[in-house]
């Protein structure tokens, strides 16, 4: 099992525009679209990487419980189905399902929204402030396929509470380890 480590994007950075494809709703959702009133979660993720698997419920449970705070989430999955085909569209629609994703799960075909977003590793997380800055990336929390720490997205709650809370969000943060991203042979 690879372990590749978030890039961790500058803080501060202004979130990258999109137009990408649901493969939920069948519609296209920009990142206007979907910005959340207090804060905006991208995570990149995929239907077959086992360090995204562990954390399925606890993502589906987050984005149920901060939503009605004003927070509004966007998974993205980035990888090249062509050479990984469990991760193909119609696939990640049923895996949504199946998980009970209230959000949009968007496929980002030509890879773009990945590379301006800098992401390395599904999973991969990203908060926005209400001006859509950059307040935090990296971890869910520490647990890892067999490493035994239970999945609790104590990080990424923490995050969110701070900003809810209005105040600053720490800048100790731990980049998400993960699978790479798998991109396209140029």
């Amino acid at each position: 099992m690879a372990r590749t480590p978030s890039n961790m994007l500058p803080l501060g950075t202004k979130a990258a525009a999109f137009k990408l494809p649901d493969t939920v709703s069948g519609k296209t959702i920009s990142l206007e679209s979907i910005r959340g009133k207090k804060a905006t979660v991208i995570m990149f993720i995929c239907n077959h990487c086992p360090f995204v698997q562990l954390i399925n419920p606890e993502i589906a449970a987050i984005a149920r419980e901060y939503a009605p705070k004003g927070v509004a989430f966007a998974a993205i999955s980035s990888n090249d189905v062509e050479h990984y085909p469990q991760d193909a569209p119609e696939l990640m629609a049923e895996n949504a399902a199946k998980q009970g994703f209230s959000f949009p799960y968007l496929y980002d075909e030509t890879q773009e929204v990945a590379k301006a977003y800098d992401a390395a590793c599904t999973p991969d997380f990203y908060v926005f402030d209400a001006g859509l800055l950059l307040v935090y990336r990296g971890q869910l929390d520490g647990a890892r396929p067999e490493n035994g720490i239970p999945v609790t997205g104590k990080d990424l709650r923490e995050a969110l509470d701070a900003l809810l809370r209005g105040e600053a969000v720490s800048e100790t943060q731990k980049p998400s380890i993960g699978c790479g991203i798998k991109w396209k042979k140029q």
